[in-house]
């Protein structure tokens, strides 16, 4: 057998050993749904009645202010879904399960190891983004999207969750067991308040060093993309900054989680 053929044989092995897992882990998940939803809705659910429904049927926000807002929750779910689900299981699995010994024996290079974990995060991600769309119909009667939409804010979506998923593998590998519950508050408020979900970005002119801070917020160029696809009336950053700073965050953060992956499986 040549080399050639030998690499070529490795390679159908680590990506059908890949395409195992990641559907293994998609089961898991089919079976865990309803409580997978409660934890992916609850909170979205509540910030679109009272900031959509509440605030404006009481007068304090305008008529307009569910267009802006329903974009920026929706991919606020679909960012922190996959954060969540990719740091969490993460540190299970390297301090209490030890489930990542398993799955370091599979026949698969370790950096696809990590790889599997982003993308199923992402995978989560989605969903929980989705589901919030038929929701924010409902709580908010008066918002309507434009058909040829769907396709390109799909792939905001992919996009934007396989951020949170590179994010989430990032804190995972190098944030202490111990100290993970400390982290979870330091960074995800700031990351929600900072993400421009519930204001545009181009409206902080006045706020110059919160207009900064929120530019250095990968999950900012998530929601200003959605608005720019969907509320088209708005001043939103244009897509052709968006995209390109999503993939960089995808690519520096995934580049520092597989490395601190392989740090924590190798130790």
């Amino acid at each position: 057998m040549t080399t050639a053929v030998r690499e070529r044989s490795r390679f159908a092995i680590s990506l059908r050993t890949f395409g195992n897992v990641l559907w293994r882990d998609i089961f898991v998940t089919g079976r865990e749904l309803v409580p997978f939803l409660a934890q992916v809705i609850l909170q979205p659910f509540f910030m679109l009645f009272i900031f959509g429904k509440v605030l404006t049927n009481l007068g304090y926000v305008g008529d307009d202010f569910t267009a802006i807002l329903l974009p920026g929750i929706i991919a606020l779910n679909g960012f922190l879904a996959a954060l969540q689900n990719t740091t969490l299981p993460l540190v299970m699995d390297f301090s209490w399960t030890r489930e990542i010994e398993d799955r370091l024996l599979a026949p698969m290079p370790i950096p696809l190891v990590a790889v599997e974990k982003m993308v199923f995060g992402a995978l989560r991600g989605i969903i929980a983004a989705v589901v919030m769309v038929p929701i924010g119909f409902l709580i908010l009667p008066g918002v309507s999207w434009p058909a040829s939409a769907l396709l390109p804010v799909t792939g905001i979506l992919v996009l934007g969750s396989l951020a949170g998923a590179a994010i989430g593998m990032t804190i995972g590998t190098l944030v202490t067991p111990r100290r993970i519950n400390i982290m979870f508050a330091v960074i995800l408020t700031p990351l929600m308040f900072t993400g421009s979900t519930q204001f545009p970005w181009r409206g902080l002119t006045d706020l110059g060093w919160f207009q900064v801070l929120c530019a250095l917020n990968p999950l900012t160029y998530v929601s200003e993309g959605m608005r720019a696809l969907l509320v088209p009336s708005v001043d939103s950053i244009p897509l052709w900054v968006d995209i390109p700073v999503i993939l960089a965050a995808c690519a520096v953060f995934g580049a520092i989680g597989i490395k601190g992956f392989m740090h924590r499986a190798l130790d």
